[in-house]
Protein backbone atom coordinates (compact mmCIF):
# COMPACT_ATOMS: atom_id res chain seq x y z
CA UNK A 1 0.00 0.00 0.00
CA UNK A 2 0.83 3.21 -0.48
CA UNK A 3 0.16 6.86 1.94
CA UNK A 4 -3.18 7.53 2.54
CA UNK A 5 -4.79 4.52 0.11
CA UNK A 6 -8.37 5.04 -0.90
CA UNK A 7 -9.65 1.84 -2.22
CA UNK A 8 -13.15 1.35 -3.12
CA UNK A 9 -14.54 -2.74 -2.54
CA UNK A 10 -17.69 -4.48 -3.46
CA UNK A 11 -18.78 -7.90 -2.00
CA UNK A 12 -20.41 -10.61 -3.02
CA UNK A 13 -23.98 -10.61 -2.88
CA UNK A 14 -25.14 -13.56 -0.84
CA UNK A 15 -22.10 -13.70 1.63
CA UNK A 16 -23.65 -13.11 5.12
CA UNK A 17 -26.37 -16.07 3.64
CA UNK A 18 -23.62 -18.60 3.15
CA UNK A 19 -21.90 -17.44 6.34
CA UNK A 20 -25.53 -17.70 8.85
CA UNK A 21 -25.24 -20.78 9.44
CA UNK A 22 -21.55 -21.16 10.15
CA UNK A 23 -21.88 -17.87 12.59
CA UNK A 24 -25.27 -19.00 14.48
CA UNK A 25 -22.43 -22.16 16.18
CA UNK A 26 -19.59 -20.24 15.94
CA UNK A 27 -20.46 -17.16 17.53
CA UNK A 28 -21.98 -18.01 20.90
CA UNK A 29 -18.83 -19.97 21.53
CA UNK A 30 -16.54 -16.94 21.44
CA UNK A 31 -15.30 -15.45 25.38
CA UNK A 32 -15.91 -12.40 23.96
CA UNK A 33 -19.69 -12.43 22.89
CA UNK A 34 -22.42 -10.88 25.18
CA UNK A 35 -25.40 -12.82 24.35
CA UNK A 36 -24.47 -16.03 26.14
CA UNK A 37 -27.37 -18.54 26.95
CA UNK A 38 -29.73 -17.25 24.49
CA UNK A 39 -30.34 -18.75 20.78
CA UNK A 40 -28.66 -16.21 17.88
CA UNK A 41 -31.69 -16.32 15.16
CA UNK A 42 -30.46 -14.47 12.40
CA UNK A 43 -27.93 -11.85 11.40
CA UNK A 44 -28.13 -8.48 9.76
CA UNK A 45 -25.46 -7.13 7.78
CA UNK A 46 -24.29 -3.79 9.17
CA UNK A 47 -21.31 -3.23 7.10
CA UNK A 48 -18.77 -5.71 4.91
CA UNK A 49 -15.40 -4.75 3.36
CA UNK A 50 -13.76 -6.88 1.19
CA UNK A 51 -10.00 -6.73 2.06
CA UNK A 52 -8.79 -9.22 -0.12
CA UNK A 53 -10.39 -10.98 -2.54
CA UNK A 54 -11.06 -14.45 -2.23
CA UNK A 55 -9.80 -15.33 -5.79
CA UNK A 56 -6.56 -15.47 -4.26
CA UNK A 57 -4.69 -18.18 -2.18
CA UNK A 58 -6.11 -15.59 0.80
CA UNK A 59 -9.26 -13.94 1.13
CA UNK A 60 -10.29 -11.64 3.74
CA UNK A 61 -13.58 -9.88 4.89
CA UNK A 62 -14.06 -6.92 7.99
CA UNK A 63 -18.02 -7.70 8.57
CA UNK A 64 -19.76 -6.08 11.05
CA UNK A 65 -22.87 -8.32 11.87
CA UNK A 66 -25.81 -7.88 14.05
CA UNK A 67 -26.74 -10.84 16.06
CA UNK A 68 -30.61 -11.41 16.52
CA UNK A 69 -31.51 -12.98 19.68
CA UNK A 70 -34.94 -13.63 21.63
CA UNK A 71 -35.20 -11.59 24.84
CA UNK A 72 -35.86 -14.76 26.72
CA UNK A 73 -35.05 -18.63 25.52
CA UNK A 74 -38.95 -19.23 26.28
CA UNK A 75 -41.12 -19.77 23.22
CA UNK A 76 -42.45 -16.84 21.37
CA UNK A 77 -40.27 -14.39 23.31
CA UNK A 78 -39.95 -10.89 21.79
CA UNK A 79 -36.34 -10.59 19.76
CA UNK A 80 -34.47 -7.38 19.88
CA UNK A 81 -32.01 -6.16 17.27
CA UNK A 82 -28.69 -7.48 19.17
CA UNK A 83 -25.53 -6.56 19.51
CA UNK A 84 -22.89 -5.75 16.96
CA UNK A 85 -20.08 -7.35 16.53
CA UNK A 86 -16.90 -7.20 14.53
CA UNK A 87 -15.39 -9.76 13.00
CA UNK A 88 -12.45 -10.73 10.62
CA UNK A 89 -13.06 -13.58 8.49
CA UNK A 90 -10.33 -15.46 6.56
CA UNK A 91 -10.97 -17.66 3.40
CA UNK A 92 -8.72 -20.25 2.06
CA UNK A 93 -9.46 -23.76 0.41
CA UNK A 94 -7.79 -25.41 3.35
CA UNK A 95 -6.46 -24.38 6.81
CA UNK A 96 -2.82 -25.54 7.64
CA UNK A 97 -2.57 -27.35 10.97
CA UNK A 98 -1.20 -24.50 12.60
CA UNK A 99 -4.63 -22.46 12.44
CA UNK A 100 -6.87 -25.35 13.23
CA UNK A 101 -7.78 -23.53 16.50
CA UNK A 102 -9.28 -20.72 14.29
CA UNK A 103 -11.71 -22.87 12.39
CA UNK A 104 -15.50 -21.16 11.78
CA UNK A 105 -16.32 -23.84 9.32
CA UNK A 106 -17.04 -24.94 5.73
CA UNK A 107 -18.92 -22.88 3.31
CA UNK A 108 -21.75 -25.08 1.59
CA UNK A 109 -23.25 -23.00 -0.59
CA UNK A 110 -23.28 -19.06 -2.25
CA UNK A 111 -20.19 -17.43 -3.33
CA UNK A 112 -17.53 -18.94 -1.04
CA UNK A 113 -18.94 -22.64 -1.26
CA UNK A 114 -16.09 -25.27 -1.12
CA UNK A 115 -14.09 -22.81 1.20
CA UNK A 116 -13.14 -22.54 4.53
CA UNK A 117 -13.75 -19.56 6.91
CA UNK A 118 -11.51 -19.11 9.94
CA UNK A 119 -10.80 -16.56 12.65
CA UNK A 120 -8.25 -14.49 10.39
CA UNK A 121 -6.39 -12.59 13.61
CA UNK A 122 -4.87 -16.34 14.62
CA UNK A 123 -2.95 -15.91 10.79
CA UNK A 124 0.13 -13.79 10.15
CA UNK A 125 -1.06 -12.05 6.86
CA UNK A 126 -4.19 -10.39 7.68
CA UNK A 127 -2.94 -9.46 11.41
CA UNK A 128 -0.08 -7.40 8.78
CA UNK A 129 -2.38 -6.16 6.78
CA UNK A 130 -4.21 -4.28 9.48
CA UNK A 131 -1.18 -2.88 10.90
CA UNK A 132 0.16 -1.96 7.06
CA UNK A 133 -3.46 -0.13 6.71
CA UNK A 134 -3.03 2.26 10.17
CA UNK A 135 0.82 2.91 8.97
CA UNK A 136 -0.44 4.40 5.57
CA UNK A 137 -3.89 5.90 6.71
CA UNK A 138 -5.66 3.55 4.16
CA UNK A 139 -9.72 4.06 3.01
CA UNK A 140 -11.09 0.92 2.40
CA UNK A 141 -14.68 0.72 1.65
CA UNK A 142 -16.37 2.37 4.65
CA UNK A 143 -13.51 1.92 6.80
CA UNK A 144 -11.08 4.80 7.59
CA UNK A 145 -7.50 3.89 9.20
CA UNK A 146 -6.23 6.51 10.99
CA UNK A 147 -2.71 7.83 12.72
CA UNK A 148 -1.01 10.69 14.97
CA UNK A 149 1.58 11.94 12.31
CA UNK A 150 3.80 12.43 14.95
CA UNK A 151 4.26 8.94 16.18
CA UNK A 152 6.15 6.58 13.54
CA UNK A 153 4.71 3.18 12.66
CA UNK A 154 7.36 0.85 10.91
CA UNK A 155 6.62 -2.15 8.66
CA UNK A 156 7.97 -5.39 9.23
CA UNK A 157 6.60 -6.09 12.60
CA UNK A 158 5.93 -9.69 13.51
CA UNK A 159 2.42 -10.08 15.02
CA UNK A 160 0.74 -12.52 17.73
CA UNK A 161 -2.78 -13.06 19.11
CA UNK A 162 -3.40 -12.34 22.70
CA UNK A 163 -5.50 -15.05 24.02
CA UNK A 164 -5.78 -13.83 28.22
CA UNK A 165 -9.01 -11.64 27.20
CA UNK A 166 -12.75 -11.74 27.15
CA UNK A 167 -14.13 -8.80 25.93
CA UNK A 168 -12.26 -7.87 23.09
CA UNK A 169 -9.18 -9.20 21.07
CA UNK A 170 -5.68 -8.11 20.88
CA UNK A 171 -2.60 -8.30 18.55
CA UNK A 172 1.06 -7.62 19.25
CA UNK A 173 3.14 -6.51 16.80
CA UNK A 174 6.76 -7.04 17.62
CA UNK A 175 6.62 -5.77 20.87
CA UNK A 176 6.19 -2.38 19.85
CA UNK A 177 2.47 -2.33 19.43
CA UNK A 178 -1.00 -3.43 20.44
CA UNK A 179 -3.78 -3.07 18.45
CA UNK A 180 -7.07 -3.33 20.67
CA UNK A 181 -10.07 -4.48 18.07
CA UNK A 182 -13.36 -4.02 19.73
CA UNK A 183 -15.75 -7.23 19.38
CA UNK A 184 -19.32 -6.00 20.46
CA UNK A 185 -19.56 -2.18 18.64
CA UNK A 186 -21.54 0.91 19.17
CA UNK A 187 -21.79 4.00 16.97
CA UNK A 188 -20.84 6.99 18.95
CA UNK A 189 -17.50 8.36 20.81
CA UNK A 190 -15.54 5.65 21.98
CA UNK A 191 -13.84 6.21 25.67
CA UNK A 192 -11.25 3.78 24.71
CA UNK A 193 -9.89 6.34 22.12
CA UNK A 194 -11.45 9.75 23.87
CA UNK A 195 -9.95 9.63 27.06
CA UNK A 196 -6.58 8.64 25.91
CA UNK A 197 -6.27 11.05 22.98
CA UNK A 198 -7.03 13.72 25.75
CA UNK A 199 -4.83 12.25 28.20
CA UNK A 200 -1.52 12.22 25.15
CA UNK A 201 -2.70 16.02 24.78
CA UNK A 202 -2.45 16.96 28.78
CA UNK A 203 1.01 14.73 28.50
CA UNK A 204 -0.24 12.31 30.97
CA UNK A 205 2.40 9.53 31.01
CA UNK A 206 0.43 7.50 32.52
CA UNK A 207 -1.52 6.23 29.80
CA UNK A 208 0.12 4.99 26.34
CA UNK A 209 -0.70 7.70 23.92
CA UNK A 210 -3.01 6.20 21.02
CA UNK A 211 -0.71 5.62 18.11
CA UNK A 212 -3.65 4.93 15.23
CA UNK A 213 -7.12 3.81 15.32
CA UNK A 214 -9.54 1.95 12.67
CA UNK A 215 -12.56 3.60 12.19
CA UNK A 216 -15.93 2.49 9.99
CA UNK A 217 -18.49 5.19 8.35
CA UNK A 218 -21.60 3.28 8.81
CA UNK A 219 -23.13 4.19 5.41
CA UNK A 220 -19.87 3.48 3.77
CA UNK A 221 -19.18 7.23 3.06
CA UNK A 222 -17.01 9.77 4.05
CA UNK A 223 -19.65 11.84 5.59
CA UNK A 224 -21.66 9.55 7.32
CA UNK A 225 -25.52 9.73 7.70
CA UNK A 226 -25.28 8.25 11.73
CA UNK A 227 -21.94 8.10 13.80
CA UNK A 228 -19.07 5.72 13.31
CA UNK A 229 -17.90 3.13 15.14
CA UNK A 230 -14.93 3.01 16.75
CA UNK A 231 -13.36 0.05 15.63
CA UNK A 232 -9.45 -0.18 17.31
CA UNK A 233 -6.84 1.53 18.93
CA UNK A 234 -2.75 0.61 18.48
CA UNK A 235 -1.10 1.93 20.93
CA UNK A 236 2.93 1.22 22.17
CA UNK A 237 3.51 -2.00 23.99
CA UNK A 238 4.59 -1.92 27.18
CA UNK A 239 6.97 -4.53 26.98
CA UNK A 240 8.04 -6.57 29.95
CA UNK A 241 4.55 -5.37 32.09
CA UNK A 242 3.22 -7.29 33.95
CA UNK A 243 -0.63 -6.79 34.86
CA UNK A 244 -1.72 -5.44 38.48
CA UNK A 245 -3.72 -8.58 39.52
CA UNK A 246 -0.73 -11.03 38.05
CA UNK A 247 1.31 -9.07 39.90
CA UNK A 248 -0.45 -8.85 43.44
CA UNK A 249 -1.10 -12.67 42.93
CA UNK A 250 2.39 -13.48 42.39
CA UNK A 251 2.97 -11.46 45.42
CA UNK A 252 0.58 -13.03 47.58
CA UNK A 253 1.96 -16.63 46.81
CA UNK A 254 5.23 -15.51 47.99
CA UNK A 255 3.97 -14.00 51.33
CA UNK A 256 5.38 -10.88 49.79
CA UNK A 257 4.20 -7.53 50.88
CA UNK A 258 2.29 -5.02 48.40
CA UNK A 259 1.94 -2.06 50.40
CA UNK A 260 4.45 -0.10 48.10
CA UNK A 261 3.05 -0.86 45.08
CA UNK A 262 -0.37 -0.11 46.39
CA UNK A 263 1.13 3.25 47.37
CA UNK A 264 2.41 3.92 43.92
CA UNK A 265 -1.20 3.06 42.39
CA UNK A 266 -2.79 5.05 44.19
CA UNK A 267 -0.15 7.88 42.98
CA UNK A 268 -0.99 6.83 39.40
CA UNK A 269 -4.62 7.23 39.56
CA UNK A 270 -4.86 10.04 41.16
CA UNK A 271 -2.59 11.89 38.35
CA UNK A 272 -4.73 10.15 35.17
CA UNK A 273 -7.81 11.77 37.15
CA UNK A 274 -6.20 15.10 37.71
CA UNK A 275 -5.29 14.90 33.66
CA UNK A 276 -8.76 14.56 33.20
CA UNK A 277 -10.08 17.22 34.94
CA UNK A 278 -7.45 19.74 33.23
CA UNK A 279 -8.68 17.91 29.49
CA UNK A 280 -12.12 17.41 29.83
CA UNK A 281 -15.24 19.53 31.31
CA UNK A 282 -16.22 18.58 34.99
CA UNK A 283 -19.66 19.23 36.72
CA UNK A 284 -21.09 19.80 39.82
CA UNK A 285 -23.65 17.20 41.77
CA UNK A 286 -26.07 18.86 44.03
CA UNK A 287 -28.86 17.05 45.59
CA UNK A 288 -31.29 16.63 42.58
CA UNK A 289 -27.81 15.29 40.66
CA UNK A 290 -27.02 12.96 43.71
CA UNK A 291 -30.97 12.02 44.37
CA UNK A 292 -30.73 10.24 40.92
CA UNK A 293 -27.58 8.72 41.49
CA UNK A 294 -29.06 7.07 44.68
CA UNK A 295 -31.65 5.80 42.98
CA UNK A 296 -30.03 4.55 40.62
CA UNK A 297 -27.54 2.58 43.47
CA UNK A 298 -31.30 1.63 45.57
CA UNK A 299 -32.83 0.12 42.67
CA UNK A 300 -29.75 -2.27 41.65
CA UNK A 301 -29.70 -2.79 45.27
CA UNK A 302 -33.46 -3.92 45.42
CA UNK A 303 -33.22 -6.18 42.35
CA UNK A 304 -29.81 -7.88 43.45
CA UNK A 305 -32.01 -8.74 46.73
CA UNK A 306 -34.67 -10.29 44.61
CA UNK A 307 -31.97 -12.37 42.85
CA UNK A 308 -29.65 -13.17 45.13
CA UNK A 309 -31.51 -14.88 48.75
CA UNK A 310 -27.97 -14.54 50.55
CA UNK A 311 -28.31 -10.42 50.20
CA UNK A 312 -31.59 -10.18 52.19
CA UNK A 313 -30.39 -10.14 55.99
CA UNK A 314 -27.90 -7.34 55.01
CA UNK A 315 -30.28 -5.28 53.14
CA UNK A 316 -31.13 -2.90 54.80
CA UNK A 317 -27.38 -1.75 56.34
CA UNK A 318 -26.28 -1.41 52.84
CA UNK A 319 -29.70 0.78 51.80
CA UNK A 320 -28.07 3.01 54.99
CA UNK A 321 -25.25 3.54 52.59
CA UNK A 322 -26.84 5.44 49.94
CA UNK A 323 -29.57 6.87 52.18
CA UNK A 324 -26.38 8.31 54.09
CA UNK A 325 -25.30 9.85 50.77
CA UNK A 326 -28.67 11.40 49.99
CA UNK A 327 -28.93 12.95 53.11
CA UNK A 328 -25.71 14.63 52.82
CA UNK A 329 -26.81 15.89 49.52
CA UNK A 330 -30.06 17.33 51.17
CA UNK A 331 -28.12 19.35 54.04
CA UNK A 332 -26.06 21.16 51.05
CA UNK A 333 -23.03 19.21 50.31
CA UNK A 334 -22.00 18.91 46.85
CA UNK A 335 -19.53 17.06 44.71
CA UNK A 336 -17.50 17.06 41.26
CA UNK A 337 -17.85 15.22 39.10
CA UNK A 338 -15.35 14.51 35.72
CA UNK A 339 -14.25 11.67 33.36
CA UNK A 340 -12.99 8.67 34.86
CA UNK A 341 -12.11 5.30 33.91
CA UNK A 342 -15.29 3.93 34.52
CA UNK A 343 -14.28 -0.42 35.13
CA UNK A 344 -10.63 0.18 37.71
CA UNK A 345 -9.08 -2.73 38.82
CA UNK A 346 -5.97 -4.48 39.28
CA UNK A 347 -6.56 -6.13 35.80
CA UNK A 348 -6.69 -2.56 34.43
CA UNK A 349 -3.03 -1.29 35.34
CA UNK A 350 0.45 -2.33 34.10
CA UNK A 351 3.37 -2.19 35.99
CA UNK A 352 6.84 -1.79 33.52
CA UNK A 353 9.87 -3.33 34.25
CA UNK A 354 11.18 0.24 35.47
CA UNK A 355 8.22 -0.06 38.04
CA UNK A 356 6.20 2.33 36.68
CA UNK A 357 2.55 2.21 36.51
CA UNK A 358 -0.08 2.85 33.55
CA UNK A 359 -3.39 2.52 33.15
CA UNK A 360 -5.01 0.63 30.13
CA UNK A 361 -8.32 -0.12 28.57
CA UNK A 362 -10.69 3.09 29.15
CA UNK A 363 -13.90 1.78 27.43
CA UNK A 364 -15.97 1.36 31.18
CA UNK A 365 -18.33 -1.45 31.31
CA UNK A 366 -18.67 -2.47 28.14
CA UNK A 367 -22.68 -3.54 29.19
CA UNK A 368 -22.98 -0.18 30.14
CA UNK A 369 -24.94 2.45 27.22
CA UNK A 370 -22.24 4.09 25.62
CA UNK A 371 -24.00 7.90 27.00
CA UNK A 372 -23.44 6.36 30.39
CA UNK A 373 -19.78 5.16 30.10
CA UNK A 374 -19.17 8.94 29.33
CA UNK A 375 -21.21 10.75 31.86
CA UNK A 376 -18.97 12.83 34.42
CA UNK A 377 -18.68 11.03 37.73
CA UNK A 378 -17.05 11.58 41.10
CA UNK A 379 -13.64 10.34 40.38
CA UNK A 380 -13.69 7.99 43.74
CA UNK A 381 -15.92 5.35 41.54
CA UNK A 382 -12.57 4.47 39.98
CA UNK A 383 -11.07 4.10 43.81
CA UNK A 384 -13.90 2.25 45.20
CA UNK A 385 -13.09 -0.14 41.95
CA UNK A 386 -9.29 -0.73 42.79
CA UNK A 387 -10.09 -1.58 46.53
CA UNK A 388 -12.70 -3.91 45.94
CA UNK A 389 -10.50 -5.72 43.25
CA UNK A 390 -7.42 -5.69 46.43
CA UNK A 391 -9.99 -7.50 48.57
CA UNK A 392 -10.45 -9.50 45.61
CA UNK A 393 -6.97 -10.66 45.11
CA UNK A 394 -6.64 -11.17 48.91
CA UNK A 395 -9.87 -13.67 49.21
CA UNK A 396 -8.58 -15.89 46.40
CA UNK A 397 -5.74 -17.22 47.74
CA UNK A 398 -5.94 -19.98 50.17
CA UNK A 399 -6.03 -18.89 53.29
CA UNK A 400 -7.38 -15.60 52.53
CA UNK A 401 -5.15 -13.02 53.86
CA UNK A 402 -8.08 -10.00 54.49
CA UNK A 403 -5.33 -8.05 55.77
CA UNK A 404 -3.25 -7.54 53.10
CA UNK A 405 -5.93 -6.00 51.47
CA UNK A 406 -6.57 -3.92 54.17
CA UNK A 407 -3.07 -2.76 53.91
CA UNK A 408 -2.96 -2.17 50.25
CA UNK A 409 -6.21 -0.33 50.41
CA UNK A 410 -4.57 1.98 52.93
CA UNK A 411 -1.90 2.42 51.15
CA UNK A 412 -3.63 3.03 47.80
CA UNK A 413 -5.75 5.84 49.19
CA UNK A 414 -3.13 7.31 50.82
CA UNK A 415 -1.03 7.62 47.39
CA UNK A 416 -3.86 8.70 45.90
CA UNK A 417 -4.21 11.60 48.36
CA UNK A 418 -0.35 12.89 47.73
CA UNK A 419 -0.63 13.08 44.17
CA UNK A 420 -4.64 14.43 43.96
CA UNK A 421 -4.04 16.54 47.50
CA UNK A 422 -6.77 14.87 48.99
CA UNK A 423 -7.05 11.34 50.16
CA UNK A 424 -10.34 9.50 49.76
CA UNK A 425 -10.88 8.12 52.76
CA UNK A 426 -11.72 12.10 53.78
CA UNK A 427 -14.93 11.48 52.30
CA UNK A 428 -16.27 8.01 53.78
CA UNK A 429 -19.95 8.42 52.67
CA UNK A 430 -19.47 8.74 49.04
CA UNK A 431 -16.87 6.17 49.28
CA UNK A 432 -18.98 3.65 51.22
CA UNK A 433 -22.00 4.46 48.70
CA UNK A 434 -19.91 3.28 45.74
CA UNK A 435 -18.03 0.49 46.99
CA UNK A 436 -20.89 -0.73 48.52
CA UNK A 437 -22.73 -0.39 44.82
CA UNK A 438 -20.12 -2.42 43.12
CA UNK A 439 -19.96 -4.83 46.03
CA UNK A 440 -24.08 -5.71 44.92
CA UNK A 441 -23.29 -5.68 41.49
CA UNK A 442 -20.18 -8.46 42.35
CA UNK A 443 -22.64 -10.89 44.40
CA UNK A 444 -25.25 -11.03 41.66
CA UNK A 445 -22.17 -11.46 39.23
CA UNK A 446 -21.09 -14.03 40.94
CA UNK A 447 -24.25 -15.76 42.02
CA UNK A 448 -24.79 -15.86 38.46
CA UNK A 449 -21.63 -16.90 36.48
CA UNK A 450 -18.93 -17.88 39.52
CA UNK A 451 -20.60 -19.31 42.53
CA UNK A 452 -17.40 -20.65 43.86
CA UNK A 453 -16.51 -16.86 44.79
CA UNK A 454 -19.63 -15.52 46.09
CA UNK A 455 -18.02 -15.31 49.25
CA UNK A 456 -15.70 -13.16 47.85
CA UNK A 457 -18.76 -9.87 48.19
CA UNK A 458 -20.81 -11.31 50.63
CA UNK A 459 -17.49 -10.50 53.19
CA UNK A 460 -17.26 -6.72 51.58
CA UNK A 461 -21.27 -6.91 52.05
CA UNK A 462 -21.02 -7.75 55.42
CA UNK A 463 -18.35 -5.17 56.58
CA UNK A 464 -20.04 -2.59 54.94
CA UNK A 465 -23.16 -3.11 56.65
CA UNK A 466 -21.77 -2.51 59.81
CA UNK A 467 -18.97 0.36 58.93
CA UNK A 468 -18.01 3.20 56.44
CA UNK A 469 -14.52 2.52 57.32
CA UNK A 470 -12.06 1.12 54.70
Amino acid sequence: MSEAVTRTVTTPPGLLASLDPLLREWLPRQRWFAGKGRPVTGFTLVQATELLPPTAKLGLYHLLVRAHQPLMPAHGAAEHPGDCYQLLIGVREALPPRLAPALIGHVSEGPLAGRTVYEALHDTRPAELLLEALRTQARIGGLRFERDPRQEIRGGLVPRLMTAEQSNSSVVYGDTFILKLLRRIVPGVNPDLELPLALAREGCARVPPPTAWLVADPDGSPVPASEPYVLGVLQPFVQGATDGWELALRELAKGEDFVAEARALGRATAEVHTALARALPTVTLGHTQLRSMVDGMTERLEAAVHAVPALRPYAEGLRSAFTALDELAAEGRTWTAQRVHGDLHLGQCLRSPAGDWSLIDFEGEPARPLNERRMPQPAVRDVAGMLRSFDYAARSVDPPQPEWAERCRAAYCSGYGEAAGRDPRTDPVLLRAYETDKAVYEVVYEARHRPEWLPVPLAAVRRLTVSDLI
